[in-house]
């Protein structure tokens, strides 16, 4: 059963989003995607957020561009933690998006990620961490993880640093 859902609002979204997707299967923990705009299928959007919980989800990931209105809107369907992926697809190089998840009102919050595929990557990390409070193999494998990417940064610095 998915404990994350990745929600993008559109295919060019889901590109970019696609790290996030990566690092999950990368720490073994299963996730749930979907195709759904705050503004193009709301319908669609506001079914797959009525039934979210019961499908046993606990983090949900929602990437967005432009106006970003898609982690707000889902944060304020349900309760569970949401992550925001602010996406680099207009004019503005997706300041606009960052701002957009950032700037939540108060009571409806949204933890916001860096633009782009490094946002999405950690906005996976993050969604990990937090589960990872309930469920031990989730700790462990964050854990691994860290410890590997430790190991990359101490393999560079024997290799460069003389």
């Amino acid at each position: 059963m998915a404990k994350v859902a990745i929600i993008v609002g559109s295919d060019s979204d889901l590109e970019k989003a696609s790290d996030a997707c990566t690092v999950l299967e990368e720490l073994g923990v299963e996730y749930d995607l979907r195709v759904a705009s705050a503004h193009r299928t709301p319908e669609l959007l506001a079914e797959y957020m009525g039934q979210i919980e019961e499908r046993g989800v606990e983090v949900i990931i929602a990437a967005a561009g432009w106006a970003a209105h898609l982690p707000g809107v889902v944060a304020s369907y349900t309760t569970l933690p949401v992550v925001g992926i602010p996406i680099d697809s207009s004019c503005l190089n997706g300041l606009d998006s960052l701002l957009s998840i950032v700037q939540m009102p108060p009571g409806i919050p949204v933890a916001t990620m860096s633009i782009g595929k490094g946002g999405a990557r950690n906005a996976g990390i993050y969604a990990a961490s937090i589960l990872s409070i309930k469920y031990p193999e989730v700790k462990e494998s964050l854990s691994t993880f860290r410890q590997n990417l430790k190991k990359k940064v101490m393999k560079a610095a024997e290799k460069h640093n003389k």
